[in-house]
């Protein structure tokens, strides 16, 4: 059995998220800061976002954690499980 490499993210592709998240984030902002609304509403939805893009970064990182988590369980049950086939000897006598 071949181990499955673990799949990892170019830097092509990290480079467009990073530009894909500037990007909405300052039209957000700058949406923001041409309403014509009050200051205190514009301070209200400025609040607002940042608190979206942190809780986005808070989400991203539970699910990250929580996958890699279950990736390496099943690795060790894997590996378990290797070591019992290896170790098995059918034409072993059972005393």
């Amino acid at each position: 059995m071949t181990p499955t490499p673990t799949p990892r993210t170019t830097t092509a592709f990290f480079v467009q998220a990073g530009i894909a998240f500037a990007i909405s984030f300052a039209g957000s902002l700058i949406g923001i800061a041409y309403l014509p609304i009050d200051p205190w509403q514009r301070g209200f939805l400025c609040m607002t976002l940042l608190f979206l893009v942190t809780s986005t970064f808070t989400l991203a990182k539970v699910v990250r954690d929580h996958q890699e988590a279950s990736t390496v369980r099943v690795r060790v049950d894997e590996a378990r499980l290797e070591k019992l086939i290896a170790e098995h000897d059918p034409f072993k006598a059972v005393a």
